[in-house]
This record gives C-alpha cells, sequence and structure tokens, in this order.
C-alpha cells in the first residue's frame, strides 16, 4: 500500500472513534436528562439525515476539490455539532450537524481509495478500511461508556479552567467535551494526506444542476446489473446495522438489565465480529466473487431473530460475535464492487455520494420507523423480530433478482465480472 493510504487510515479511525464515542454520550446526555426513550433512537436517523438532504451535492464537492481538504473541514464541522450540544442545543439537532460532517466526509474517504490505489487492492483497501472503521466502533463505544462511567467522568469533571465556567457538570458532557479533542486530532491527519494525480471534476453551476446529476448517477448505478445489486445489499445491510446499534443497547437494557456503560460493551462485541468478517473477506474474496457472499445475508438475517431467546452472557457474546462476523465478510466485496462499478460509470465521489444516500435514507426511514413505533410502545424485541424478518426476506429477494440478471441478462453480467477480473492487475 502507498504511504498516503496509511494517513488515511489514521484520519478514518480517529474521526470514527469520535462518532461512536459521541453516539453513546449523546443517548446517555438524553436519558440523564429525562427525556423519552423514543428521542434516543432518534439519534440514528438524525445523524443520517444530512446524509439524504446534501447527496446531491456532497459527492460533487468531493470530486471537484482535494479530498484531503475536504475530510478536514468536515471534521471541524462535526466539532461545531460537538460544541453545540455543550452549550444549548437540543443534542438531536446538534447531533444531526456531526451528521452533516460525517455526510461530507464519506464520499472523500472513500473516494481518494480509488484515486490513490489500483483496483486490485481495492478489496483489500476496504478490508483494512473497513476493518478499522469496525475497530474504532468497538472502541468508540467501549470508549464512550468508559467515559460516563463514574470512574472517568469523575476525573474529566475535577478538570477545572481558573475563572471560567464551561457550563461542564454531568458525565455525558464531559464525553461530549474529550470528542472535540478527537476531531481536532482526526483534522490534523487529513492535511497530512497527500494530493493525488487524478483530475478535479467542475461543479455544475447551480444547486438545480447537482440535483439533476446526481439524480442520473442514481438511476445510472441502479440501473447497472451489478451495480445494482451490490448497491441493494450495501443499502440494506447498513440500513439494519445502524439501527442495530441503539437496539443493541435497548436489548441489553431488557434482556440482561444492563444500565448504558454495560451495553455499551455488547455494541462492540458485535464489531470485533464484523472486523473478523471483514478482514478474512479482504484477504479471500476476489471483486469478481463479490455477489457469492449474497446468501449470508439471508443467514444473517435469521440469526437476529435469535437475539429474542437469549438471556445469558455467555451465550450472547459468541452470538453477537458470530453475527458481526457474517456481516463483516458479506459487506466487504460487496462494497468493493459497488465502487468499482460507480468508479467507471461516474467517478469516485458522486458513486460514493449516491451509495451513502441510499444507505443513510434505508438508515433513516427504518430508524424513523423504530423511534415512531417505540413511541407507541413497541419493544427491544419487537423490533428485533422485525429487523430479522426484513433482513432475511430482503436479501432472499436480492438473491433471485440477481438470478434472473444472471439468466435474463447473461452476456452483460458475464462482461462486467470479466471487467472486474480484468482489473486485478
Amino acid at each position: 500500500m502507498k504511504k498516503g493510504f496509511y494517513t488515511i487510515m489514521a484520519a478514518q479511525f480517529f474521526s470514527s472513534l469520535a462518532d461512536n464515542a459521541l453516539f453513546v454520550a449523546g443517548v446517555e446526555l438524553l436519558k440523564s436528562s429525562g427525556q423519552p426513550e423514543w428521542q434516543r433512537a432518534a439519534l440514528v436517523p438524525m445523524f443520517a439525515l444530512f446524509y439524504v438532504i446534501l447527496a446531491p451535492f456532497v459527492g460533487a464537492i468531493a470530486d471537484a476539490l482535494p479530498k484531503g481538504r475536504v475530510m478536514f473541514f468536515s471534521n471541524l464541522i462535526k466539532v461545531v455539532g460537538c460544541l453545540m450540544m455543550l452549550f444549548g442545543s437540543h443534542p438531536l439537532i446538534a447531533y444531526a450537524i456531526v451528521g452533516l460532517g460525517a455526510a461530507a466526509y464519506s464520499p472523500a474517504k472513500y473516494g481518494i481509495l480509488t484515486e490513490l490505489l489500483p483496483n486490485s487492492q481495492l478489496v483489500k483497501a476496504n478490508g483494512w478500511i473497513e476493518g478499522l472503521t469496525i475497530l474504532s466502533i468497538i472502541l468508540g463505544v467501549l470508549l464512550g461508556g468508559q467515559l460516563i462511567g463514574p470512574t472517568i467522568s469523575g476525573h474529566l469533571l475535577a478538570f477545572d479552567f481558573p475563572w471560567i465556567d464551561t457550563g461542564i457538570d454531568t458525565p455525558a458532557e464531559a464525553a461530549i467535551a474529550a470528542m472535540v479533542g478527537l476531531y481536532a486530532l482526526a483534522a490534523a491527519f487529513n492535511l497530512r494526506i497527500p494530493r493525488t494525480d487524478a483530475p478535479l471534476q467542475p461543479i455544475a453551476h447551480s444547486p438545480l444542476d447537482l440535483v439533476r446529476d446526481f439524480h442520473v448517477c442514481n438511476v445510472r448505478l441502479w440501473t447497472d446489473k451489478l451495480g445494482q445489486i451490490s448497491l441493494a445489499t450495501t443499502t440494506l445491510f447498513w440500513g439494519v446495522s445502524g439501527n442495530l446499534r441503539y437496539i443493541v443497547l435497548a436489548w441489553a437494557a431488557v434482556a440482561l438489565g444492563y444500565e448504558t456503560t454495560q451495553a455499551s460493551a455488547l455494541v462492540g462485541v458485535v464489531a470485533i465480529g464484523t472486523a473478523a468478517g471483514a478482514v478474512v473477506a479482504s484477504l479471500r474474496m476476489r471483486l469478481d466473487q463479490a455477489t457469492w457472499v449474497i446468501p449470508l445475508g439471508i443467514v444473517m438475517g435469521l440469526l437476529v431473530l435469535g437475539m429474542n431467546f437469549i438471556t445469558q452472557l455467555w451465550v450472547a457474546v459468541p452470538f453477537l460475535i458470530l453475527l458481526g462476523a457474517l456481516g463483516g465478510f458479506l459487506v466487504v466485496p460487496m462494497n468493493a464492487l459497488l465502487q468499482h462499478r460507480g468508479h467507471n460509470l461516474m467517478g469516485a465521489g458522486r458513486s460514493i455520494a449516491v451509495q451513502n444516500f441510499n444507505e443513510q435514507a434505508c438508515i433513516l426511514v427504518l430508524g424513523a420507523l423504530y423511534a415512531g413505533t417505540t413511541m407507541l410502545g413497541l419493544s427491544a424485541f419487537g423490533a428485533i423480530s422485525i429487523f430479522g424478518v426484513l433482513v432475511a426476506g430482503l436479501m432472499w429477494l436480492i438473491r433471485r433478482w440477481h438470478q434472473r440478471n444472471c439468466v435474463n441478462h447473461r452476456v452483460e453480467v458475464e462482461h462486467l465480472l470479466a471487467l472486474a477480473r480484468s482489473d486485478r492487475h
């Protein structure tokens, strides 16, 4: 791997670490202030909000500017969101601003991989990036849980600045303040990302042109016989897994009687399995073999249903690791295939923006559904049942969709797979 790749990895690690620790701190902030549970559940779709709203614009910006610079300013936006959360804004609004920074960050982060590395290294690079991202999720949720725990929060709250009243008086607020430093560290790494030789693509002159261009790119990827399958799979995977992050917290509370600090460790357990599956996939799978993993999605959906029958920690830990491993092994090759098709069809930044739009729209819709049904009294067990059936059923439909493509559009599918094989040099 080129030297710049490791700088990207470091920047991504610290930014994602802060994202996930901030999520736990946000849940605790709402809980400690007496807000209803539906608002805690709503953190997930609020983070996804600007991914959906700004999707037509962030991809074009990522293609028009040096991607390291885009990533730098995106982390500064996350700092602003943290400060808003600390100093009077509603946590849901402030967390949406952090999501705005993440929405701008993502197309640049993934898009620069296709500019810096050959196609033959895309699966491996995605494996390392996804594996490192999952590691940051593990450490992030654990860090967030520990920061709001009595030991570390006590030390953080003991810090005092002479003649300055910061207004930081609770464990959740102290944890959020610590995230400002992590985002600043990630921004410092962004400044070290090298400029690639890839030509910058000019932005259309009006917002309407950007929306029209985004619509064309979205349609182009959904009509591509491999792009549509990889996009459908990753959209469903991230839509469900994004919401499972909170559902596991809620499930641990009712099934195991855990507080936020303890429950956050189980979110990390799922991420451990996902990281392992991602690394194995990066080592074993080729780009042209990506669609082989689709049946694993059906198995993963059925396993989600099994959470309803687990009441002991010694059973929950290996079960959640297995669940995460299947997801990691599924998403890495499909994500690489999607990047490959998107890069060939429209450019890296625009294709990642299309991917983010679809995935985050799925998170937004499913998260809004979960938050809404929570207001009506849906239990964590009911949500798990719905999500499990949804994943298994939709992955079965995606598998059937791909099989029909292979029968009805055999020549086109074989050509696209041959193109993927030829790009392994």
